[in-house]
């Protein structure tokens, strides 16, 4: 890994760990996308389905860092 590669993940790990994990979910969507350029229909209509569920407040919204703690406490 080159100096410009170290430097981002440093400066990366000195976000808040919602933002960390925004970044490292926009990183690996961009690997996925890389290989087509698109996402593959079923997950379009996931996408789909999962925006509509929130714009008509059908299912409550739970902050990233929320999830997070609790994922870790149960691997505790």
């Amino acid at each position: 890994m080159g100096l410009p590669a170290e430097k981002i993940i440093a400066e990366a790990l000195q976000l808040p760990s919602t933002l960390r994990a925004m970044v490292a979910e926009r990183l690996i969507e961009s690997l996925d996308l890389e290989e087509s350029g698109e996402l593959p229909p079923e997950w379009q209509e996931e996408v789909t389905r999962r925006c509509r569920e929130i714009d008509e407040k059908m299912v409550e919204l739970v902050p990233a860092e929320t999830v997070l703690a609790k994922a870790y406490a149960s691997l505790k």
